[in-house]
């Protein structure tokens, strides 16, 4: 396994969790403090504070320390490896799709009599 892949591993598994991933969509709007992330969840500080090391792990977001406090913030550089790995696989997909409506469309033109045999 290369770093890549296990670096995608670990951001996958972060975003697994809806917590994480609403941790995620607060941060969007700047940074916070794990006390102002913990607020509208039904979660201890400590709780919260796991999610936030797994997110870490992944490198999804960052802590820094200003005066007593710890704010977070998200990284968006490490998003984009998610999405040039989505990007590839929809570029894939997307072509398969094309290809097999393409041969739709040819089997609807032809009529269904008409489809090739298949040969073994």
């Amino acid at each position: 396994m290369t770093t890549a892949v296990d670096e995608l591993s670990t951001t996958f598994a972060a975003l697994a969790d809806p917590t994480r991933r609403a941790i995620l969509t607060r941060l969007t709007a700047g940074e916070a403090t794990v006390g102002q992330l913990a607020e509208p969840f039904a979660l201890t500080q400590q709780a919260i504070s796991k999610h936030i090391k797994v997110l870490e792990r992944a490198g999804l977001i960052s802590q820094y320390r200003s005066a007593q406090a710890r704010p977070c913030r998200i990284e968006p550089a490490r998003f984009e490896v998610v999405v040039d790995w989505i990007g590839q696989h929809r570029k894939l997909w997307q072509e398969r799709y094309d290809r097999l409506d393409a041969h739709l469309a040819a089997l609807q033109a032809h009529g269904p009599d008409s489809r090739p045999e298949r040969t073994s």
